[in-house]
């Protein structure tokens, strides 16, 4: 498989590295943890050839012998050595059955820099601090970004690829497949499949799995519409699913602790107050939903919207959908002090449908920088103080 560097991530793990922190690297399954872990283990013997690696990975059969947490810490021990910096790196952590047990002793020790990788379901951003009794810092990992789409496929047009990108999505493995059937077939069985049966259902051995599978596609088909638990749950029961609304509201959290969604909640931008009851739900990968539910009657609008909700959170900004006036800003997000408004939009050629979209964002009073990202295919304008940017050319980092 190809390999990119992805050096945002890179950055980030080299900047932490000798901390004491243990540092777990989170993300939806198959969004590249353990090749990052490969890339650092690759940095570490470039600038320290002193360096003292100790590198497991679960998914190898010469690793069974450690699966008892006793065993795994004798072992580590065993391979320290002293006057060098000791690494330890651990993929795929969680097949180690009460591995914090011998994580925790380890960080104790003050003797190791721990890197650890494992399941969603294990390494949950919500369970970390109780899971681990010393300090830990999460370093968490998405899809592909378009920019590092471009960097695989450095030789394509930037328009026709974001083309490409808004149904092929990020997850890295479906590139080595010839034909979408192929890609999608891979997305939805060692992505979906396996992040709903083996790492949501039987870690938490839930009991109603038709009402999960039909919670999420309800999800992908509302993605980017205001809705609520009663509503899902009332829609759900009309279809003849068995719901009610505390199973709803549990089943969603998975979904989201699994990094499979991400909830945004509602801003009042006039009230400057954050909304109850009422949230949106955007998918990790936008593949995900032509995977699952095909690519017809597709919402590019939608899916755009999608993925740049994404690309904020990415980018780490508190991402908000804001309201005012009983209209509807796309996103309020937030990052050491500043703020930004955003409008997305497909197709903003039409008259009607630009002023629709400029509207919102012309009502709001502060000075606060307000963009209207949209498929335009030109270099950025001003618009009365909106500034419009073509999507392809935002995504990417331009």
């Amino acid at each position: 498989m190809k390999l990119i560097e992805r050096t945002d991530y890179m950055n980030e793990i080299k900047e932490l590295s000798g901390t004491p922190d243990i540092k777990v690297i989170t993300g939806v399954r198959r969004c590249g943890k353990s090749k990052l872990m490969d890339a650092f283990v690759q940095y570490i013997k470039g600038f320290d050839k002193d360096a003292n690696i100790i590198h497991i990975n679960y998914n190898l059969t010469e690793y069974e012998n450690l699966l008892e947490y006793h065993a795994l810490e004798e072992y580590v021990e065993d391979r320290y050595r002293e006057g060098h910096i000791n690494y330890l790196l651990i993929d795929e952590i969680q097949m180690c059955p009460s591995f914090e047990k011998a994580i925790n002793s380890l960080h104790a020790k003050e003797k190791y820099d721990i890197y650890v990788t494992g399941s969603n379901a294990f390494l949950q951003s919500s369970d970390l601090a109780t899971l681990f009794v010393g300090r830990t810092y999460e370093i968490h990992l998405f899809p592909f970004s378009f920019k590092e789409y471009l960097a695989y496929f450095p030789n394509a047009n930037i328009y026709a690829a974001f083309t490409q990108y808004i149904t092929e999505g990020g997850m890295a493995g479906s590139y080595l497949y010839k034909n979408e059937t192929q890609k999608y077939r891979y997305i939805n069985n060692e992505v979906l499949n396996a992040l709903i049966v083996r790492d949501i259902i039987n870690k938490n051995r839930l009991h109603n799995e038709p009402l999960l599978q039909a919670l999420i596609d309800y999800l992908m088909d509302n993605i980017g519409n205001v809705t609520s638990i009663r509503s899902i749950t009332n829609t759900l029961s009309s279809n003849m699913t068995k719901a009610d609304h505390k199973t709803v509201s549990k089943y969603i959290d998975l979904l989201c602790k699994a990094f499979a969604f991400y909830r945004i909640r509602r801003y009042d931008i006039k009230g400057k107050k954050y909304l109850r009851s009422e949230d949106k739900y955007y998918l990790s990968d936008a593949s995900f939903r032509f995977a699952r539910l095909g690519t017809k009657n597709m919402d590019y609008g939608r899916v755009l919207e999608n993925i740049v909700a994404i690309e904020l959170l990415r980018r780490g900004y508190e991402v908000y959908v804001g309201v005012l006036y009983q209209k509807e800003i796309d996103f309020v997000v937030m990052k050491q002090g500043e703020k930004r408004y955003i409008q997305v939009a497909n197709d903003i050629s039409d008259p009607t449908t630009f002023q629709r979209e400029v509207t919102p964002l012309l009502q709001i009073r502060d000075a606060y920088p307000k963009i209207l990202i949209a498929r335009t295919y030109q270099p950025r304008y001003q618009h009365e103080g909106i500034e419009i940017i073509d999507a392809a050319d935002w995504i990417a980092g331009s």
